[in-house]
C-alpha cells in the first residue's frame, strides 16, 4: 500500500527517469522549515558556504548536516510523510537518514548551481537512494533541473568544486567529464513549484539550477535518504559531507547511531 501522495505511475517514473515531482510533500511543514532555515543562516554550521565568485551578484548560501542541532529540521524529518514516500519511490523496506542541505539564493543572485551528480561526492553506493529538494518560496526559473535517465549511465560524473570548478578527486578513468546537457540534447526535467512541493531524485541523477534573477528569495530545503542496498564505499579522495571519524568499512551499512533508521524492516 503506497502513501496517498504517491501513485504507481510516479514510482515507475522515478525508477525510469530517476526524478519525479511530489506535490505538497512538505505542505504542512513549510513554516517550520522557514524557521529552521532562518536559524541555520543566523548560526551557520561548519560546512556553510557563501559560494562567492568574481563577476557574479547576489548571495548564494548553502549549508548541510544541521538536523541534529536545529529542532525544526528534526521535527520535519521525524513527523512528515517523507520516509513513507521515500520507501515507495525506492522500492525499499528500510529508509535511513543521510543528511539535510539548505540552499538559499537571494534575489538577484546570478551564480548557478553547476551540473553535478550527488552520488560521487558521497561515501554511499547503491541504487536505492533519494534526495528531496523542496522550495520554501514559489519557483519557476530557479527550480531544480534534472537530466532524465542519468542515474543509469555507465559512468558517474567527475565531482567538481562548485565555485573554483576544480576536480574534487583525481580522475583515473572511472569518471566522465561534466556534460553540457542542453548542448548535447539531453532531456532536462524541471517544474514550476509551490512551497512544500518536492522534486525527488536519485543520487546519481545529473542536476543543477539557474541563478535567481527574480525579485523574491529562493529558499530550498533538501533531504537525502538511503534504502536497502546502500552501503559505505571509499572514494579516491575526501568525501562531502566528510563525517570524520565514522570508522565504517567498505560494504557496511551506514552506522545507525549517526544515520538513524526512519523506517525499519
Amino acid at each position: 500500500m503506497t502513501h496517498p501522495l504517491v501513485t504507481q505511475d510516479m514510482i515507475d517514473t522515478f525508477q525510469k527517469d530517476g526524478v519525479v515531482l511530489i506535490k505538497g510533500l512538505f505542505a504542512e511543514e513549510v513554516e517550520t522549515l522557514r524557521v529552521g532555515v532562518a536559524a541555520n543562516m543566523a548560526e551557520p554550521g561548519p560546512y556553510a558556504s557563501e559560494n562567492k565568485k568574481d563577476g557574479h551578484t547576489g548571495r548564494f548560501f548553502d549549508d548541510y548536516c544541521n538536523w541534529t542541532r536545529i529542532p525544526e529540521f528534526r521535527e520535519v524529518i521525524e513527523t512528515s510523510p517523507v520516509a513513507e514516500v521515500a520507501a515507495d519511490l525506492m522500492n525499499s523496506q528500510t529508509v535511513q537518514m543521510f543528511h539535510d542541505h539548505v540552499l538559499v539564493k537571494e534575489p538577484g543572485t546570478s551564480l548557478p548551481t553547476p551540473w553535478h551528480q550527488d552520488g560521487p561526492y558521497y561515501f554511499v553506493e547503491g541504487q536505492q537512494t533519494v534526495s528531496f529538494w523542496s522550495p520554501l518560496d514559489p519557483v519557476k526559473e530557479a527550480a531544480l533541473r534534472c537530466v532524465a535517465g542519468s542515474h543509469l549511465w555507465e559512468k558517474e560524473v567527475l565531482p567538481t568544486r562548485w565555485v573554483s570548478e576544480t576536480d574534487f578527486f583525481p580522475d583515473e578513468g572511472q569518471y566522465m567529464a561534466v556534460p553540457d546537457p542542453e548542448a548535447e540534447g539531453m532531456r532536462v526535467v524541471e517544474f514550476e513549484m509551490e512551497p512544500g512541493d518536492a522534486v525527488a531524485f536519485n543520487y546519481k541523477v545529473l542536476h543543477g539550477a539557474r541563478g535567481n534573477t527574480s525579485e523574491t528569495r529562493r529558499r530550498a530545503f533538501s533531504l537525502r535518504l538511503v534504502g536497502d542496498d546502500a552501503r559505505y564505499v571509499e572514494r579516491p579522495g575526501p568525501t562531502s559531507p566528510p563525517y570524520p571519524g565514522h570508522d565504517m568499512t567498505p560494504g557496511q551499512r551506514l552506522r545507525e547511531d549517526w544515520f538513524p533508521m526512519l523506517r525499519g524492516e
